[in-house]
């Protein structure tokens, strides 16, 4: 089947989702009728009832995708004024493809290249077209793969392929806002299944529409360079993720940012420093994985259809695609100003940033060290002192269990890596060593001087009670004072939490809640009586902000909190939890609650059997 019969009966598919949702009111309107007219009034008037609610939120849907209205340009638009050779270079192949150019060039914060085109009278009259380009792949393709890149977006304009693009998008938005209105009935069931089938065939048009790009691709940048392009992509990606999360997740988290010219210019030098990395990255085998829902084919199948396309030989361009924006670096430093909302956090540099949020983030790990300490030692508090007390005085044992910490067999001294936090913890709070910042590597430890500072002799001292007072003694040395030195913060925070799952409608000391389950504890949000659409109740809990954000404004029980816990069934899964401080709390899945995923339960029983002193008596 070609792509264009494709498109066509996605199109179709499209428009016969609300011929069959309006032919079932219809029908059900039909019934209804039949039923009064049948002398069955009560059947009538339910049956009348649910068929008003089913067209009103049909209506509903509708009118909020009508009335939406699309998102603002994100970063700044570069005109040919600004980038002179990248406009040149997009007419060029715009020529070489037989299509017209686009009529903008916009900037993205993410590893990302596309078009759109905004398309009248349902595709058949064209409109102004965008570009996007995305500045971390600016920073990571050298100028031949961007022709090769920007050679596949021109061809999805000479294929029509954006056409159809805005009608699609809208139909998409109209059929997902139809099925949350109609979730939880027949009808919508019903419908849902249609939309399946609707998502199935558009995908399979979309992934046949990137290997038609594909060909203009290797007939304008060769073969080579666009599987080379192709492999680039996920390497990018790898590496813009592990910039985010490596690099600015825990200060994010810790209200801190960098600079808006340090954002995009801190993934520069990351690329710069980790070549040895990348070309590890480069030379394992493309991605392989793809599912029907996809709407990409994977790069592997991509990569290998590529193969039987014809080839030209032309000499590759390894310039930086960067350099064909002049004074891209400010360029930017403008699109992180315009498209990074920071939210009140304070901006610093890069190595400011670094030393103030790491000491930040594992502070608060150490506390969670302190306050286990302090349970052990029967104090309100610790400090340093308090945890080599604990040690030197034969406590290690209980603390390890309160932390849950196992030995395993050949893993060396468990307890190590945690006095290693401590200490080196205890040396920032007191102003000797401080964290430094590392593009190739992680951050390292330094002394006042700025040189390496070496507390390996430390640690193993304050791992041993025989050794506790070398290991004071050593700590006063460097100016380290092991009494004013410790826990900072008295309760436990959702900082750093990940999301595991979710169980709707769950009896929390007899209330019903909904329990978003996180690594770190559980955020317990009051909900209705009713059990009804919970699974879509928790995913907006979660589109509302982020998990500290929710934690914040709802009871968060971080597993810290928990001494014992006692699982009395499995599933649904009932808890008894009694916790340090000697209160009690009672769980109860109910079997009507939804879930955020399959083993949302499941992954809230592991957490808990840690906390079980008997797993044997549990009854499923």
């Amino acid at each position: 089947m070609t792509t264009t019969l494709r498109a066509a009966l996605s199109a179709v598919l499209l428009a016969g989702f609300y011929v069959v949702a309006l032919g079932l009111i219809v029908g059900m309107g039909a019934l209804t009728v039949w039923a009064f007219q049948s002398d069955a009034e009560a059947a009538a008037a339910k049956l009348g009832f649910f068929t008003a609610a089913v067209a009103v939120g049909l209506v509903v849907a509708l009118w909020q995708v009508a009335r939406a209205r699309p998102a603002p340009d994100r970063g700044p638009a570069l005109t040919p004024a600004d980038a002179p050779e990248l406009w040149e270079t997009v007419r060029e192949l715009a020529a070489a493809a037989d299509t017209r150019a686009p009529d903008d060039i916009r900037l993205l914060p993410d590893v990302n290249a596309a078009v759109s085109e905004d398309t009248r009278l349902l595709g058949l009259v064209g409109g102004t077209r965008h570009l996007y380009l995305g500045v971390p792949l600016l920073q990571t393709l050298d100028v031949g793969q961007l022709r090769s890149v920007l050679a596949h977006e021109l061809g999805h304009y000479s294929r029509s392929h954006t056409r159809l693009g805005p009608l699609t998008y809208r139909g998409k938005q109209a059929i997902i806002a139809t099925l949350q209105q109609l979730s939880g009935n027949i009808v919508g069931w019903f419908l849902r299944q249609y939309a399946r089938l609707f998502f199935v065939v558009s995908a399979a048009v979309n992934r046949r529409q990137e290997l038609e790009a594909d060909q203009l691709s290797v007939r304008i940048a060769g073969r080579a360079t666009a599987q080379s392009a192709l492999r680039e992509i996920p390497v990018a990606d790898a590496a813009w993720s592990f910039y985010l999360s490596s690099y600015l997740e825990d200060a994010w988290e810790s209200g801190y940012a960098p600079t808006a010219q340090g954002f995009f210019g801190g993934f520069g030098h990351l690329v710069a420093a980790r070549t040895t990395e990348l070309a590890q990255m480069r030379d394992d085998a493309p991605p392989a994985e793809q599912s029907r829902w996809d709407s990409h084919p994977s790069i592997a199948a991509r990569v290998a259809a590529m193969e039987a396309m014809p080839d030209v030989d032309v000499p590759r361009d390894t310039r930086p695609a960067s350099s064909l924006i002049p004074g891209f670096d400010a360029v930017a430093t403008d699109l992180a100003a315009a498209a990074v909302d920071v939210d009140g956090r304070t901006q610093l540099d890069w190595e400011e940033l670094t030393a103030t949020s790491l000491a930040a983030s594992r502070q608060r790990t150490a506390d969670v060290v302190y306050r286990a300490a302090a349970r052990v030692a029967g104090q309100q508090r610790a400090n340093l002192g308090t945890v080599l007390d604990v040690v030197a005085g034969g406590g290690r044992g209980r603390l390890e269990e309160d932390l849950g910490i196992v030995a395993e067999e050949g893993e060396g001294d468990p307890l190590a890596d945690v006095m290693e936090l401590l200490v080196s913890q205890a040396a920032v709070q007191a102003g000797v060593a401080r964290w430094q910042h590392s593009w190739s590597g992680p951050a390292a430890l330094a002394g006042r001087d700025g040189r390496p500072i070496n507390l390996t002799p430390v640690v193993a001292a304050a791992l041993r009670p025989d050794t506790i007072e070398s290991a004071r003694a050593h700590l006063a040395e460097l100016g380290v004072d092991v009494t004013s030195t410790g826990q900072v913060a008295d309760t436990a925070t959702a900082h750093g939490g990940e999301v595991l799952g979710g169980l709707a409608s769950v009896k929390v000391d007899g209330t019903k809640h909904d329990v978003l389950v996180l690594d770190l504890g559980m955020i317990l949000v009051p909900t209705p009586k009713r059990d009804e659409n919970g699974k879509a109740r928790m995913f907006g809990l979660l589109q509302s902000g982020s998990v500290l954000q929710l934690a914040s404004y709802h009871r968060f029980l971080a597993y810290e909190e928990i001494a014992t816990a006692k699982i009395t069934k499995r599933t649904p899964l009932h808890a008894e939890l009694t916790l340090h401080d000697g209160r009690t709390l009672t769980l109860k899945e109910t079997w009507t609650g939804e879930s955020l995923a399959k083993d949302s339960s499941l992954r809230l029983l592991e957490q808990l059997l840690a906390y079980e002193p008997d797993t044997e008596a549990v009854r499923a």
